[in-house]
């Protein structure tokens, strides 16, 4: 991982006073940009600070005035005019620009000659929401320089840059220590991820068995994030593999190898803890619809046996209202003020029509008795 000491023959050339008009001092549209995305920009020599240029400009003077110092510059969304002036200087590869340029990146590590490219996903999470956010970093590591290009809030670099600066042995390594360092707070700002998923998890699974009717939107939401965490530490576990495998090609201190297998183990266990969160989330979402199924089941099994005992009673009430339908029949007919009905003026016409009336409700009664609506 660690670079050639010697600095390649670009920087050499750059100390000739041709680029000095790149930086005139001078009013121009250049430094307005140019102060507005510089997080920080500072000058070190054995792991000392030497100064913080307030531009890029100045930071290029001032390192080819240093030539055993390192730059650190820290850009946050920087615009495309500024990381076409970093790649003119420090000869940066222009797909590693345009990745930079464009974010929305994989985690990757690539080399393009002396300079070594690196994308991480970094990742914090937000208690008021109870929710993941993720954001970018593209580093650009070379032999005297590393910058860093942040897309998003996380990670906090600023405090990566004090523990560096407060361990000057450390720091007297070189731009692979500060690799190291910025990699060590990307994993270990994962800590706090997944602790706040375990415990969104653990409420799930009360909301699952409490049959909360939002639990299923948020099981989705939760799912969607620990995808978007897997993408962002598996490819870290082959990265930090890939480093290591390098530690003799490229003469890694003893102290950044340890160090870089402490993290590459770190990122192992958030990996698998990871893994384990989407298996979750998968066997809660089948348990949560098996109970939604069976919660459905058990309503429209309520809802036919309402639907039955409300039907017994409509054959009750049908029944019974047939069989005084039937009385009423009769007796409106003979109610009829007709001159020529026989029965009006008949002896018996009254018995009759009773007895008529009584046979008929009871044929009623024992029919609907039979077929047990009554």
């Amino acid at each position: 991982m660690t670079l050639p000491s010697k600095k390649p023959n670009w920087r050499r050339r750059s100390t000739a006073p041709a680029p000095v008009a790149e930086h005139p001092p001078t009013a121009s549209p250049s430094p307005s940009p140019d102060r507005g995305s510089v997080v920080q920009a500072s000058l070190y020599r054995d792991g000392h600070k030497v100064s913080s240029p307030g531009t890029l400009a100045e930071t290029f003077r001032q390192l080819r005035e240093e030539p055993d110092g390192m730059a650190w510059i820290g850009l946050h969304r920087p615009s495309e005019a500024e990381l076409l002036s970093l790649a003119a200087e420090f000869d940066l590869h222009e797909l590693a620009v345009e990745d930079a340029m464009e974010a929305h990146q994989r985690p990757k590590l690539e080399r393009y000659g002396d300079t070594l490219f690196v994308v991480l996903r970094a990742a914090r999470y937000l208690d008021a929401q109870e929710e993941v956010d993720f954001g970018e970093l593209h580093v650009f590591l070379g032999a005297d320089f590393l910058i860093t290009v942040r897309h998003g809030a996380a990670p906090d670099l600023s405090a990566v840059r004090r523990r560096m600066e407060e361990t000057p042995e450390l720091l007297a390594l070189g731009p692979e220590a500060v690799l190291y360092a910025i990699l060590d707070a990307v994993v270990d700002g994962y800590a706090p991820v997944v602790a706040g998923v375990q415990n969104d998890i653990d409420e799930i699974e009360t909301e699952v068995f409490r049959g909360d009717p939002e639990v299923s939107r948020r099981i989705y939401e939760l799912s969607r994030e620990m995808v978007e965490f897997q993408r962002a530490t598996r490819p870290l576990v082959g990265m930090l593999h890939g480093l290591m495998a390098g530690f003799a090609k490229y003469g890694t201190d003893e102290e950044l190898q340890r160090h870089l297998r402490d993290v590459a183990d770190h990122v192992t266990h958030t990996s698998e803890r990871v893994d384990g969160f989407r298996q979750a989330l998968t066997e809660i979402l089948t348990v949560n619809a098996t109970l939604v199924t069976q919660q459905q089941n058990a309503e429209m099994r309520a809802l036919a046996e309402a639907g039955f005992e409300q039907n017994e009673e409509i054959k009750k009430i049908s029944s019974w209202a047939a069989i005084l339908f039937a009385p009423t029949l009769v007796g409106t007919i003979y109610g009829m003020n007709f001159d020529h009905m026989p029965e009006l003026h008949w002896v018996y016409g009254y018995p009759f029509a009773i007895l008529l009336m009584a046979v008929v409700c009871s044929s009623l009664y024992v029919v609907f008795k039979k077929r047990d609506w009554l």
